[in-house]
């Protein structure tokens, strides 16, 4: 090697080194100015099991652990909350109106459903990042409704503290929704279908275990394929979101670790971002890009369940063209069908939209005959405010029409990654929010006007939609895949959680939710 090759060599290195310096630098100063300052609930990390003692784990041994974890987690937060965290803003505070253990159910835990009468089925619900169980509580009762039991996981680092989520990765969640499949299946037998659903992040674990099903027979075989805004196709941030973490290895940069750090309000669901998170979740849509193209190429997909996908065109959370070109364009002809929810095209916001959002639906749509359906819910006609469903069925070029009988909300321009699974009138979430259920807070019916700089609250969070007028459509279609119904009663609902087995307090069941791939998640 000659000693001008060597000189660039060196010359070249140093470039790296120095301008890696300098990333760490700006890093550890910028998570100083911008990030605000921690608190307990971001410096403590429960003990979760690990996913070794979770695959020896069953369903009660799981819940034993989780209420001890809960216990945990009161307790450190008792001891540690000075007289400037006892805010009613504060989930952490007992006395706040969002405190979980005060509510009459705590959805951030584990829960199983039943039906009237014997299940004929089982689905198994899988819930999204910073999210909790509580995200897909209108999909499980609906499942039960149509006599199916419904298991619902809580993902370890979910639903105790955000702390939880700087040292979680992904195959705790993978082993969290292998050890749900396994109770699925031992509450009603082989002979019933399994579902298994998933929101946002739950979608790509749900979407992982079919696939791993493929490839170990040990593994229950899902039959339905359910997927709510699935974490599929994320931005190159993603990818490096680990580096920014990197001065966080030094406690005067502990910001570092962290995307964003807002209070925590939320009962069910973490409003400040690690870093961690995101790339664990970036982690996970990796393996399963790069499972999937295996199996594609192994021709190994044929025994894959028919997936059914509901996403909206706009979503700063996930990539719809990911969806239809990484997971939709690779699948069989198994009767997959996609779901894409239009921008609303009525004249009240037509002028209005950017180019860019105008043509999403343009620019996502497959070209020529496919191997899935796919359908669109969208305007009947430019400046029509009515909503029609228009379907391609697998194959096919032309569309069929049905007029659904609703209006696109005039307010709404589209809807959002978090708005995806829950009512206009959920009781957190909700535009029109009921009194049914109070858990202190009614987030999704909060429209703020007044001075900058007042509210604890994150306005862009405000702003984006968090409920979903379509949600009966999602529902209904959901409901066909099930099946004909029996017509047994409903009776009331009834949640299995670990009280029976511990002194802890009762246990109970997008928006993740997840997070923005550019900045941290806004929350609803």
């Amino acid at each position: 090697m000659s000693a001008k090759l060597i000189g660039a060599l060196k010359n070249t290195a140093w470039v790296i080194l120095i301008f890696l310096c300098a990333a760490f630098v700006i890093r550890a100063w910028e998570s100083q100015r911008r990030i605000a300052p921690l608190q307990p609930w971001h410096t403590y990390v429960p003990t979760e099991l690990s996913p070794k003692a979770m695959d020896a784990s069953d369903w009660n041994g799981y819940l034993r652990h989780e209420a001890q974890l809960f216990k945990d987690v009161d307790a450190r937060m008792a001891a540690e909350l000075d007289d400037s965290m006892r805010v009613a803003t504060n989930r952490y505070n007992p006395d706040a109106p969002m405190h979980p253990a005060a509510l009459a159910q705590d959805w951030n835990r584990s829960y199983t459903l039943d039906p009237v009468g014997p299940p004929r089925g089982v689905a198994v619900m899988l819930h999204g990042l910073t999210d909790a169980p509580y995200s897909l509580r209108h999909v499980a009762n609906r499942y039960r409704e149509q006599g199916f039991a419904v298991v619902s996981i809580r993902m370890p680092g979910h639903g105790t503290v955000p702390g939880g989520l700087t040292k979680a990765n992904w195959r705790d969640w993978m082993a969290a929704t292998r050890l749900a499949v396994r109770e699925a299946r031992r509450r009603v037998g082989k002979d019933v279908p399994l579902h298994v659903v998933g929101y946002s992040n739950g979608g790509a674990l749900a979407m992982k275990y079919a696939l791993d099903a493929i490839e170990d027979p040990t593994l229950a075989r899902p039959d339905k394929l359910v997927l709510v805004s699935p974490m599929i196709g994320l931005t190159r941030f993603a990818r490096f979101a680990g580096v920014a973490s990197w001065p966080a290895v030094f406690p005067a940069f502990a910001k570092a670790a962290w995307l964003g750090v807002v209070p925590e309000y939320n009962p069910f669901k973490y409003n400040s971002f690690p870093v961690n998170a995101a790339r664990e979740s970036y982690l996970l849509t990796d393996v399963l890009e790069t499972q999937l193209t295996r199996l594609e190429a192994e021709k190994r997909l044929d025994t894959l369940a028919p997936v059914l996908t509901f996403q909206s065109v706009l979503d700063t959370t996930v990539s719809t063209s990911s969806i239809l070109t990484g997971l939709y364009a690779k699948l069989p002809a198994n009767g997959s069908e996609v779901v894409l929810f239009d921008v609303n095209r009525s004249l009240a916001f037509s002028p209005l939209l950017q180019r860019s959002a105008y043509s999403a639906l343009q620019d996502v749509m497959p070209v020529g005959p496919q191997r899935f359906r796919t359908t669109v819910i969208a305007n009947a006609g430019p400046g029509q405010a009515g909503v029609v469903e228009r379907s391609i069925e697998a194959g096919a070029t032309t569309a069929s029409t049905r007029a659904l009988g609703v209006d696109y909300p005039a307010e709404l321009f589209s809807l959002s990654h978090i708005a995806m699974p829950f009512p206009l009138d959920d009781a957190l979430y909700g535009i029109s929010p009921t009194t049914e259920d109070d858990f202190g807070i009614h987030l999704g019916a909060v429209a703020p006007r007044g001075e900058r700089g007042a509210l604890v609250l994150d306005l862009n969070g405000v702003f984006r939609i968090s409920s979903n007028p379509f949600l009966p459509y999602l529902l209904d279609r959901m409901q066909a895949q099930m099946g004909p119904a029996t017509a047994a009663p409903i009776s009331p609902v009834k949640i299995a959680t670990a009280q029976a087995k511990t002194t802890a307090p009762a246990a109970l069941a997008e928006t993740d939710e997840d997070y923005e791939t550019s900045e941290p998640q806004e929350t609803p």
